[in-house]
């Protein structure tokens, strides 16, 4: 029977970047799925899989002699060069359109009239193989390609995003014909970006976060853990409506339209060491900033300067909310507009109690509960909890029982129960696997998207920022300090 099996694999990516694979057998007639984000690394799996990719470590050893992987990129392609033909010297004496048709897309590499008709029939294409390629439907171009690939008859087939692009009939007409395939004793993998693609038929499944196989397994236990369930419920929030404040947002005390953050030429020095050196950032409505950098550039310097807890705030050209600082405003006039996370506030939310008092101790700034609970705050964190997927059994349980990324998801959310005009998140994954990093990334981009909340996202590394993001503020080492480099994320 013919496997393929990796163990404690590293695959060159780029000179930075690497995939990890610790343990993983795929074995003959088995399908499988892996699930990950954008950036997660499922393409390079996909590669990984088919041998693709530069191996730097561990063991790789396959008894598969016929792979073939397919891709999005590849179909692309092929359409682009059918297309691009036109604008050629490839046109045959005579010809006037150009492009192959589907009959000779199929047998591109393999030439088999009766199989290519064999095939047709089986996908319900055999009307279009005298059309022309480059005329078909996303669906009919996909069923094309993968009879191509079936024309060699693969004993292992890996489809990287199949259900790309299609439309919910297009969708559930392949997976039966993957499912007809994999009966017909095909090894399959689907690298996917949502769990609930995943066809019903697939025996086992693993998730991919930040370039790394987290898990694996048969796929209906691994959808039944705690953490991947959650991943999976956060899919379906596209669009949710994200419960009320207790009471109105101070934001709604704010002119529209006026900047949340306007520091100009800002300076913080100890000792005659300027710690921020000449730094001018404006925060407009509607942006939301990742601030990077390396430990001891200032990053929580700036912060304390935007919280109102630097001292040197008052002798620095700072507007925060409108107001310039020392103008007489108080820090509880700056305060009232933060949500504010950090690894320090994690570790210093050390009091026994529930995840529900948890995110209701958010409405009064406090950790841990010493005041009365209004009925409309049970209520409105219930519906919080819902949005994290965070059943009774799971919202009563001990904090500290929780992953410690559902710990900071939680934290997060207490933050975000007031509706703060900005939600400023220090180190969110700093401490966190790579699958706790990836349910906080979803999340976040769910909470700040649905919302109307701003979000600073500080961290050592650009490729930590959820999508959300719309500029950057990177401090970049130059000679013994740092200059600002300011972006806007396209």
């Amino acid at each position: 029977m013919s496997s393929l099996h990796i163990s404690q694999g590293t695959f060159r990516l780029s000179d930075t970047h690497i995939l990890t694979l610790p343990d993983l057998t795929l074995r003959a007639g088995e399908s499988w799925a892996f699930v990950g984000t954008n950036g997660s690394g499922k393409s390079a799996l996909a590669r990984a899989l088919s041998g693709e990719l530069t191996q730097l470590k561990g063991e790789r050893h396959s008894t598969f002699t016929r792979v073939t992987r397919l891709s999005f990129e590849q179909l692309q392609k092929l359409v682009s060069d059918e297309w691009q033909r036109n604008n050629t010297d490839l046109l045959s004496p005579g010809e006037e359109d150009t492009g192959r048709t589907t009959a000779e897309i199929i047998q591109d590499e393999v030439k088999d009239s009766d199989r290519c008709q064999q095939l047709a029939e089986q996908f319900g294409i055999t009307g279009l193989l005298e059309r022309r390629f480059k005329y078909l439907s996303t669906g009919e171009t996909r069923k094309t390609l993968l009879c191509q690939a079936l024309m060699s008859e693969p004993d292992l087939l890996i489809l990287d995003e199949p259900f790309d692009g299609l439309d919910v009939h297009s969708r559930e007409q392949l997976a039966l014909l993957l499912e007809t395939l994999n009966r017909q004793g095909y090894t399959l993998v689907l690298v996917l970006n949502r769990f609930d693609e995943i066809p019903s038929f697939v025996q086992y499944a693993g998730v991919l976060a930040d370039c790394a196989l987290t898990e694996t397994g048969e796929k209906s236990a691994l959808l039944q853990q705690a953490l991947i369930a959650q991943l999976a419920h956060s899919e379906k929030l596209d669009g949710i409506r994200l419960p009320e404040p207790d009471v109105p947002s101070a934001r709604h005390g704010l002119v529209s339209g006026q900047p949340l953050i306007v520091l100009n030429n800002g300076q913080v020095a100890y000792n005659d060491r300027p710690i921020l050196n000449q730094l001018s950032w404006t925060v407009q409505p509607g942006e939301h900033w990742q601030i990077t950098g390396p430990n001891g550039a200032g990053k929580s310097t700036l912060l304390s300067l935007i919280t109102g807890d630097h001292p040197q705030g008052y002798s620095n050209d700072l507007t925060l909310f409108h107001r310039r600082r020392g103008s007489g405003e108080t820090i509880w006039d700056i305060k009232k507009h933060i949500g504010y996370v950090s690894s320090s506030l994690h570790l210093d939310y050390r009091v026994s109690t529930s995840v529900r008092n948890v995110i209701l101790s958010g409405y009064f700034d406090s950790i841990g509960i010493y005041q009365a609970v209004s009925d409309r705050q049970h209520k409105l964190v219930q519906q919080w909890l819902d949005i994290l997927g965070f059943d009774n059994r799971l919202a009563d349980a001990p904090f500290h029982g929780l992953s410690w990324g559902q710990q900071r998801l939680a934290l997060i959310v207490r933050a975000l129960v007031k509706h703060p005009t900005l939600l400023i998140l220090d180190e969110p994954l700093q401490g966190l696997d790579p699958l706790n990093r990836q349910l906080i990334r979803r999340f976040v981009d769910v909470l700040i998207g649905e919302g109307e909340t701003q979000l600073l996202f500080v961290s050592h590394h650009a490729e930590d920022a959820p999508s959300c993001i719309t500029h950057r503020l990177a401090f970049v080492p130059e000679g013994e300090g740092y200059r600002y480099l300011l972006s806007k994320i396209e």
